[in-house]
């Protein structure tokens, strides 16, 4: 079991890679294209918007595909996608290939989530889950440094190159090693348009869409800002931001056992609430060795909230779970597309040292929607 679960993360983990690798090669890729820093900022954009919208929309266009073969086809079209970023001989052409490429995330993630959540049973969905989504921290773990790292020698096509072959490479493991999964049973479009317009539902996206838009318009500008406040570049930066990817790593295994143990409510409020005071410290420091902590800790809290969240969408609708976490996906995305802009904005009009501050602020809003919501009967966590 542990085998194919792996195998999903791995592929998650392409599909990770696929999406934050243009935060490491930001400022080559500004350079090498005449752009500038927010307007390179803006393929992260493309691409989560591409995705937030083609996620729910393609959930139900593709709800009466096997699983197997669907996770396969969107690991190959993140492939061809990263192959045209490649090739792209100028900015439009790079921003196509990275909606391309969001086409194909948006129907893994989801589906290969599910999957996991289906063949582990339903005491393990939250763990099953965060094992899957453990792919995408890793991302940020290796995938992301990796490419700060390779960018020098290869050059930022390079990169694309290395990400491209390592999707197909994914969508071959998952052929080998993932059996057939049976595909949901049909649910109508009134049935959808119903599950998604719980009051529930709504509260539990609108958190993802806060905290993710919070985490986002930092870590979008992960390189310039660091680069400002406490000097960092080339290795320093990858060492920065492998610290980061470390403690998404913790945070996310951390946030599927607590949230299998306690339910969503305390670890949701916990994980959001640590960005909040990770990124408002973060504001004020120019020392490495203290950036690097909060880094950590960073990663910890806004990792950790991934997992009581699915657990809470699984809980409200388990027939509608493919489509639940579909729109979980959305919500994430559109905050990492609108924190493009948003730190953009911030970063032109104010200045790089209230990035960290603005996040900070974002999140709050987050938490605030998690204690008005506790106050509300229908709320009431499910165990």
């Amino acid at each position: 079991m542990l085998r194919k679960i792996s195998t999903l993360a791995l592929g998650a983990f392409a599909v990770g890679t696929s999406g934050y690798v243009v935060t490491g090669v930001l400022p080559q890729l500004s350079e090498e294209l005449s752009v500038s820093l927010s307007t390179a900022g803006l393929l992260t954009t493309s691409f989560a918007v591409a995705y937030a919208i083609g996620s729910p929309l393609l959930a139900v266009a593709l709800g009466g595909w096997r699983r197997r073969p669907l996770i396969i086809a969107a690991l190959l079209v993140a492939a061809a996608g990263n192959a045209l970023a490649a090739l792209a001989p100028n900015f439009a052409v790079l921003t196509a290939a990275r909606i391309v490429t969001a086409v194909g995330a948006a129907v893994f993630t989801p589906a290969a989530t599910a999957v996991a959540a289906e063949l582990s049973g339903p005491e393990r969905r939250a763990r099953a889950a965060a094992w899957v989504f453990g792919g995408l921290v890793t991302a940020t773990i290796v995938g992301v440094p990796a490419g700060t790292l390779l960018v020098g020698p290869l050059g930022y096509r390079g990169v694309f190159w290395l990400v491209a072959g390592f999707c197909a490479l994914s969508a071959v493991a998952v052929a080998v090693a993932v059996p057939e999964v049976a595909a949901p049973a049909r649910v109508t479009l009134r049935q959808r348009v119903a599950v998604a317009s719980d009051s529930r539902v709504v509260t539990v996206l609108g958190i993802t869409l806060a905290a993710s838009l919070g985490v986002f318009t930092v870590y979008t500008y992960a390189a310039p800002v660091l680069a400002e406040t406490v000097g960092a570049h080339g290795t320093g930066l990858s060492l920065l931001l492998f610290g980061y990817g470390l403690g998404g790593a913790i945070g996310n295994v951390a946030g599927g056992f607590a949230a299998d143990r306690y339910g969503y409510r305390m670890p949701l409020l916990v994980a959001v609430s640590g960005s909040v005071i990770a990124l408002s410290a973060l504001s004020a420091v120019h020392s490495t060795a203290i950036a690097a902590v909060l880094l950590f800790l960073w990663g910890v809290s806004s990792w950790g909230f991934n997992p009581p969240v699915q657990r809470r969408l699984l809980e409200l609708s388990p027939d509608a779970g493919g489509l639940l976490l579909a729109l979980n996906a959305s919500a994430l995305y559109l905050g990492i597309g609108l924190s493009g802009v948003v730190g953009g904005a911030v970063l032109d009009h104010v200045g790089i040292a209230a990035v960290a501050l603005t996040g900070a602020l974002l999140c709050c809003v987050a938490v605030l929607i998690q204690v008005l919501s506790g106050r509300r009967a229908a709320l009431q966590p499910t165990r």
